[in-house]
């Protein structure tokens, strides 16, 4: 696990934690009662850490290496997932993810950015940043589901598109404008929920934010 600077005592509870779990897996020793009572000692403490943020732990906060992405989100909110691949004309874009999903007997679509949870991942995924493939693929889903009146969720958490070379650029010049022209005209009942910071898939009928979120729009100040 990894741990900000203020969220130091609880990586000593954690190691504490993690001890008495090894202490309890020899069998000889019965710590259940206490890993219980520490495991509320976390809980305790995490709140209070949580509820007494500053304005730049919670910009700490929003960039955390280890917080959940779009796949996490999916896995615990949706009970089947159908990822869909692909622009239909150069290839899939790892940074994007999309496809239908079942959401409290809803069938909706679901676009966000996937950054991956490790190295290895984060370089498969491109670090959440988007190609102009990426764009495409978000723009075919969200008229694949116009087309059958599915309601779109976006899950945005991008630091900015890919640094490009002069073509990729030039493409992704055209693509934007075509993406917000056609999330904006989309009939599909839509929502965002934003955890990092894009504007090609946060124009939405509603918007909501997680708890500690940083969103700028870069090279302004």
């Amino acid at each position: 696990m990894v741990f900000l600077e203020f969220e130091k005592p609880l990586e000593v509870l954690y190691e504490q934690l993690e001890k008495l779990k090894e202490i309890g897996g020899d069998g000889e020793i019965d710590v259940t009662e206490t890993i219980r009572n520490l495991e509320n000692k976390i809980k305790n403490k995490r709140k209070e850490i949580y509820s007494n943020l500053t304005g730049w732990q919670k910009v700490q906060l929003s960039r955390h290496p280890e917080r959940p992405y779009t796949l996490f989100y999916i896995s615990q909110m949706c009970k089947k997932f159908i990822e869909l691949h692909g622009d239909r004309c150069v290839r899939d874009d790892k940074a994007i993810v999309g496809g239908l999903a079942s959401l409290d007997g809803q069938t909706v679509m679901i676009i966000g950015h996937q950054k991956g949870i490790n190295t290895k991942m984060r370089q498969y995924r491109n670090f959440g940043m988007a190609n102009p493939e990426g764009y495409r693929k978000a723009l075919r889903l969200m008229k694949m589901a116009e087309r059958f009146g599915i309601p779109v969720i976006t899950l945005i958490d991008t630091p900015a598109p890919t640094p490009a070379s002069k073509p990729k650029s030039a493409d992704r010049q055209k693509l934007l404008p075509a993406t917000y022209s056609k999330w904006r005209s989309c009939a599909s009942p839509s929502s965002v929920s934003s955890s990092g910071k894009a504007l090609q898939a946060a124009l939405s009928a509603s918007a909501w934010a997680i708890a500690s979120i940083c969103s700028k729009i870069p090279g302004t100040r």
